[in-house]
């Protein structure tokens, strides 16, 4: 259905002051604080999992050595969506609008709905794989944020807090600590460490006494507070304001593969008159896939 002049009246009539309504700034690349962003030329991309081999052993004298046999363990799949929308003026708009151009205007418009479905996009993967709502899985087919995560030597891996806690000195401590813990697919310790948090707007002041205070925060105690003393979150906090969830917190750590961003095709627009209306049609388009492969690369917790 293409913009008519019943549409734009006002706009029609002598005298109009001006428009607004479009040029509202707008949250953009948050993603990135996130996602590892790689290209891909397929339909859908795989990354499996492997694992490595057991602890040594120790070999008694004259005896054998002991083999071990490194296996697949699951393979995270990330499938391309493809994301447009589209609008459409009629000729006679076009040709009776006394003042700026509908297009360029209505351009903006349309970019500024195709970024904000790709943020809206990036944090399902966060918000769905809580614990509570458990609708996003990681490729072990266990929600993103578990303690229960399987591995090839029995040995479960979490990467979310036992009880989950709104963000304060103890939650956060605790889960530098689960953070520390992890372990890989054979039980062996991976010397994970936390890199950075993203927090939903509602948590930044939260975040900003804990990552900043010298001391320790909410206490008459003289203590240092040791989580910046001790550089456990090197890279701070940064905000997401996609996040709906407003006490949940997440932790990006260094562990790689974690959560990416497959591109498959860019951001294009086009536009093109139809013959038979005299209608101008514009079109955006993007393809792309969030998820995670390693479920190691982020902690997430819901908040109490």
């Amino acid at each position: 259905m293409a913009i008519s002049r019943a549409q734009l009246v006002k706009e029609l009539e002598p005298g109009l002051n001006a428009l607004f309504g479009l040029e509202y700034k707008r949250y953009e690349n948050q993603h990135t604080e996130i996602y590892t962003t790689e290209s891909s030329d397929r339909a859908f991309e795989e990354e499996v999992m492997l694992s490595g081999f057991a602890n040594a052993e120790v070999k008694p004298e004259g005896s054998g050595v002991s083999f071990d046999e490194a296996q697949e363990t699951y393979t995270a799949r990330y499938t391309h969506d493809t994301i447009a929308l589209a609008f459409a003026i009629t000729e006679e708009a076009i040709e009776d609008n006394l003042y700026d151009r509908l297009a360029s205007r209505y351009t903006k418009a349309l970019a500024r709905s195709m970024s904000n479905a790709k943020q809206v996009k990036a944090v399902s993967p966060l918000i769905q794989g809580l614990p509570s709502t458990d609708n996003y899985d990681s490729g072990d087919a266990v929600s993103l944020f578990s303690t229960n995560h399987s591995t090839v030597s029995g040995t479960a891996v979490k990467n979310t807090l036992t009880t989950q806690a709104d963000l304060n000195e103890t939650s956060l401590e605790q889960a530098l600590i689960d953070i520390a813990g992890m372990t890989d697919e054979r039980g062996l310790r991976v010397a994970a460490k936390a890199v950075k948090m993203v927090v939903p707007s509602a948590n930044q002041f939260a975040a900003e006494r804990l990552t900043k205070s010298q001391g320790r925060t909410g206490t008459a105690d003289n203590d240092i507070n040791a989580i910046v003393s001790m550089g456990m979150v090197p890279q701070g906090y940064r905000v997401n304001n996609f996040l709906t969830d407003t006490d949940s917190w997440y932790i990006i750590t260094d562990v790689p593969n974690g959560m990416k961003l497959f591109q498959r095709a860019a951001l294009k627009t086009a536009m093109e008159g139809d013959f038979d209306t005299g209608n101008v049609r514009y079109k955006a388009r993007e393809r792309y896939s969030f998820g995670v492969s390693d479920y190691r690369g982020i902690f997430g917790v819901e908040g109490a």
